[in-house]
């Protein structure tokens, strides 16, 4: 059977659902093969840990086997795994360490007209490098919505239902995620202002 997902084919995607729900293996493994790369850097991003990732993804399609009968059909699928596969992150996060609360209401102080900075600079391995660890270092729920939001590319209403939060706190959280990261880089920039 042939699994051709699309965002305009609604039946097909419903059929793929069926297929699900009667325990087909080629549905299971169009899933997995569909989503499991994206599960896995969405994990690699939050737990650091290729290991962790791997156990992740691994739990979030057995969970799919688990529950796929109480699965409602109206729900977007891949959404429902971006949900589960961030639950199991912050399973394995609470289990690691405490929970720590960080100010997100700090608003940054310093900014750069990034408008200036030549592409050059921008498309650089040490930029991104330097614009990767910036991202490591914003607070945990303003790091995920900038990862799912920006990085992932989901919509605003994808990312609020992974996250269990209303659309308009993932605006608030992104736009949070991306002042802090301006003035984190902010440093790293002058040169080139």
């Amino acid at each position: 059977m042939s699994f051709i997902t699309s965002k305009n084919n609604v039946g097909q995607c419903m059929s793929l659902i069926q297929s699900l729900k009667a325990r087909d293996p080629d549905a299971f493994s169009h899933v997995f093969e569909t989503h499991a790369d994206k599960i896995y850097r969405l994990a690699l991003r939050i737990l650091h840990d290729e290991q962790q990732a791997d156990g992740v993804v691994q739990n979030t399609f057995l969970k799919l086997i688990e529950h796929i009968e109480s699965f409602e059909e109206r729900a977007n699928l891949s959404t429902w795994l971006y949900r589960v596969a961030y639950n199991e992150c912050m399973q394995r996060i609470r289990r690691a360490k405490p929970e720590i609360n960080i100010d997100e209401n700090l608003m940054p102080t310093h900014f750069i007209d990034w408008d200036t900075i030549p592409d050059a600079v921008f498309s650089s391995q040490e930029t991104q490098a330097q614009i990767q660890r910036a991202i490591e270092t914003l607070p945990h729920t303003l790091k995920t919505v900038f990862i799912l939001r920006d990085i992932e590319e989901l919509s605003t209403a994808q990312t609020a239902q992974i996250l269990g939060i209303s659309e308009s706190a993932v605006k608030v959280r992104l736009h949070r995620a991306r002042l802090m990261l301006r003035e984190r880089l902010a440093t790293y920039f002058e040169d080139y202002v």
